[in-house]
């Protein structure tokens, strides 16, 4: 089996939030750290989808910008096709950097408002030096059209499309270098629940037509299932399951992927009742002892508050719970 286009290994990620030196001399207060993520690792292989999902806070993207390059992790490693990222090797990186690329959250503020979209587009092309004039015009056209656009839009400014079409023009702008990865945080987040499966349907689209390779960052389980080959759920920074996203669905093997699931709609009508989210994220700053979950946890035991469980294998993956595998069946 070939090496996987992406491994994350150990990957850590500390904030230091404390207060400045003079008012912790005053206050005989301690630094305090923030832990967003703690020995994350995951692989993914190329031509996949590998999804991260958790509730807000548990840490997915941070990850996504560690990947990228916008963080510097605090600890672990991170190998895109066999090659160790080290974004402070500046001339070394700047080729490897060109094969990835990222689509934000947030279609209003991803983009300049005062460029035309020729010139966000082009940026990347600009950037990398892959093109030179009527080329990166002809490109532009092309790639706007490949995203559902007319080549007519390149003059206009993103204050003249909605926020699906803005979104497109994003797609197209992380197209314009040639990469095999992209990251996804949040594509369709913001936009109207009618336009996210236009979105969807044109990201997998584009998946199949150029060989690419995604990490979709998501809350929204209904849409990690359309999109993803394999998903990976975060609490509290920390990887606890990782599996085939069908099975997933199907045979959760964490309880905090069995409680996730149980508070989906039921759409189908099949008269499953829906159990709510119990508890809430515990404090980043000072978290529980031993596995984080253990205080919302129904088969927490005194192991759980003592040890923090190591990732083990599964049948449909691994899960870091000292009772995976236990709690299989859905209900």
């Amino acid at each position: 089996m070939s090496e996987p286009l992406v491994q994350v290994e150990g990957l850590t990620r500390r904030f230091d939030i404390s207060k400045p030196w003079l008012n912790r001399v005053i206050e005989r207060e301690s630094r305090q750290f923030l832990t967003a993520n703690a020995d994350v690792g995951f692989s993914i292989n190329r031509g996949e989808t590998f999804a991260l999902v958790g509730e807000s806070g548990s840490g997915k993207s941070t990850i996504a910008k560690m990947i990228v390059g916008l963080l510097a992790p605090s600890a672990g490693s991170i190998r895109f096709d066999g090659q160790e990222m080290d974004f402070a090797s500046g001339a070394d990186m700047r080729a490897l950097r060109r094969r990835f690329q990222m689509i934000f959250q947030d279609p209003f503020a991803s983009l300049n408002p005062r460029w035309r979209v020729r010139d966000i587009v082009a940026e990347p092309i600009v950037t990398f030096g892959l093109l030179k004039g009527a080329e990166i015009t002809r490109e532009v056209d092309r790639l706007l059209e490949v995203v559902g656009l007319s080549a007519a839009d390149a003059a206009k400014f993103p204050h003249e499309f909605s926020g699906g079409q803005r979104q497109r023009i994003a797609i197209a702008r992380a197209l314009s270098s040639k990469p095999e990865f992209i990251v996804c945080d949040e594509p369709t987040s913001a936009l109207d629940v009618s336009v996210q499966a236009q979105i969807l349907n044109l990201m997998r689209d584009l998946q199949d037509e150029f060989g690419l390779t995604y990490l979709l960052i998501s809350h929204d389980l209904s849409v990690v299932r359309h999109m993803a080959t394999r998903i990976g759920v975060l609490y509290l920074g920390r990887l606890v399951e990782v599996a085939d996203a069908k099975r997933l669905f199907t045979e959760p093997q964490h309880p905090y992927t069995r409680m996730l699931l149980d508070a989906v709609p039921d759409l189908a009508l099949s008269g499953r009742r829906r159990k709510p989210v119990l508890g809430e994220i515990p404090n980043p700053i000072d978290p529980p002892s031993g596995c984080a979950f253990h205080p919302r946890c129904p088969l927490a035991a005194d192991i759980c508050k003592r040890e923090t469980p190591a990732p083990r294998p599964t049948p449909t993956g691994q899960a870091a719970c000292h009772f995976a595998g236990q709690n299989s069946e859905v209900a």
